[in-house]
């Protein structure tokens, strides 16, 4: 497996195939990708789970649209995406990280010391929560 930048176009086919199938691509294109770092894992040249970065000038980052095929879930690479995310995040001056979770992978950002903040909430039928952490 390797690690490497990506442009936005790049995670759209997998943010689509994973995280809403059922709505057209552009549900899945951010008006702030252009701004965004983004990242991909590969194994065997294949893309198989990407994340996307964005770090505001106060200090603060957050990831979005983190996809892993279902084909390579839980072999480790979300971890290793998600551990370059966070290298990345305080190299870039970020003091703290946060996303929306959804619900289901709420313990996973807990083994990364992610905290959930705030209520529950809804996109669609699918429970969110916010997740945060400090860096250092």
């Amino acid at each position: 497996m390797h690690i490497q930048p990506i442009t936005s176009a790049q995670t759209y086919p997998l943010r689509h195939q994973v995280l809403w199938p059922d709505k057209p691509l552009e549900y899945v294109q951010l008006p702030e990708d252009a701004e965004g770092h983004h990242f991909g894992a590969y194994i065997n040249e294949e893309l198989v789970s990407v994340i996307s970065l964005f770090v505001e000038a106060r200090g603060e980052a957050r990831f979005r649209k983190f996809a892993t095929h279902p084909d390579f879930q839980g072999q480790g690479i979300g971890t290793a995406l998600l551990t370059r995310v966070l290298d990345e995040a305080t190299r870039l001056g970020a003091h703290s990280l946060w996303c929306d979770s959804r619900q289901s992978a709420a313990d996973f950002y807990r083994r990364f010391g992610m905290q959930p903040e705030g209520e529950v909430f809804y996109k669609g039928p699918i429970p969110y929560v916010r997740m945060q952490r400090r860096l250092l």
